[in-house]
């Protein structure tokens, strides 16, 4: 173990509830909606409508959080006039569909990750945000959490000089049943899109876009990626390391490499979690705890809320240009691996 004599206890400031006076409509109601907009509801957010396919759903999802407008179809949510901004949670292959809905019905978007199913999609998607005026944001809600915010601090104040590396991965059991939308081809399943793109998202944080990329995976019988690994290198010189798997559970951790010390991300490292920042000689000198209302994902409707409120169009925790060449990226490792999802 490494030393930790002199080191710095630091906590994330308590979060405080807030009300805004934008109001969101939620456009599908699966398992990620239910998460964001309890943590919306929770730290005080207004959520004014909800929309789904199927009128039982929109009515079951708005008894469980009080929502007062409920509809029957994603038109009729996004022609809503009691709604200024709309978070889409629905499969990855409608991500494109159903943000240019909104944004065409005048409705800044929060469009939950993977941003779209490929890089064509995320650049026609940005160019109807730029004609239009509106916000779009990608879902990425780890780039706004407070942990992550603090190590961005800690690396531009280059507590841990010129950051050489990145490992991290992110590796789940889930479900093995072939009907499961993380297993459906046709709903853009596998371990790349649902689990991989948070530490590629990560790794693009910290060096911006590959100068090459090498890649591996195994794939289930549904011929979605079970695990994908994959090996960057960057014009300077720095190398990340990701894995992701739906079918195997590992530690979740990350690991940022600098040459004067690095800091040990502890697990689950892309939620609200701890961290450590060592030395070159492995001594301690701060941890940081997260301490958080709910989940977290309320920070990303703070920093669109905030872009919204302030008439601007980029946060730069999360530019929109970086979203699309994430998913640029994502297209470069199904090449090399030979993925594709139908249609494409």
């Amino acid at each position: 173990m490494g030393r930790q004599r002199g080191h710095r206890q630091h906590y994330a400031e308590p979060v405080t509830t807030t009300t805004t006076s934008l109001r969101w409509g939620i456009l599908a109601t699966g398992g990620i909606a239910h998460l964001f907009t309890s943590d919306l509801v929770l730290n005080g957010h207004t959520v004014q409508a909800v929309g789904s396919r199927r009128a039982d759903a929109a009515a079951q999802f708005a008894a469980e959080f009080g929502i007062p407008n409920v509809h029957a179809s994603y038109d009729d949510l996004v022609a809503d006039p009691e709604v200024d901004v709309i978070y889409v949670a629905s499969p990855h292959p409608f991500h494109a569909e159903h943000a240019t809905l909104a944004l065409n019905a005048g409705k800044h978007v929060l469009v939950e990750k993977p941003f779209t199913l490929n890089a064509d999609e995320a650049r026609e998607l940005a160019a109807l945000a730029e004609s239009t005026g509106l916000v779009i944001l990608e879902a990425m809600w780890t780039r706004f959490l407070p942990h992550m915010q603090r190590i961005r601090e800690i690396l531009a104040a280059g507590t841990i000089g010129t950051v050489r590396s990145l490992i991290a991965d992110h590796t789940q059991k889930l479900s093995e049943d072939p009907q499961h939308r993380l297993n459906s081809l046709e709903l853009g399943g596998g371990a790349l899109l649902d689990l991989g793109i948070y530490p590629i998202s990560f790794a693009s944080s910290l060096f911006g876009a590959p100068a090459s990329i090498q890649a591996a995976a195994r794939f289930k019988a549904t011929g979605a990626d079970a695990q994908v690994a994959t090996l960057f290198s960057y014009e300077s010189g720095a190398i990340a390391s990701t894995l992701s798997a739906s079918d195997t559970k590992g530690p979740n951790r990350a690991t940022i490499l600098g040459t004067d010390g690095s800091i040990e991300i502890d697990g689950v490292w892309y939620s609200p979690t701890s961290f450590r920042v060592l030395d070159s000689l492995g001594a301690v000198v701060e941890h940081y705890v997260s301490e958080v209302n709910g989940r977290g994902m309320h920070y990303q409707a703070q920093a669109i809320e905030g872009l919204i409120a302030a008439g601007e169009r980029v946060d730069v925790r999360m530019p929109l240009d970086e979203t699309v060449q994430i998913m640029q990226t994502l297209d470069d490792i199904r090449a090399q691996i030979g993925l594709k999802y139908p249609g494409e």
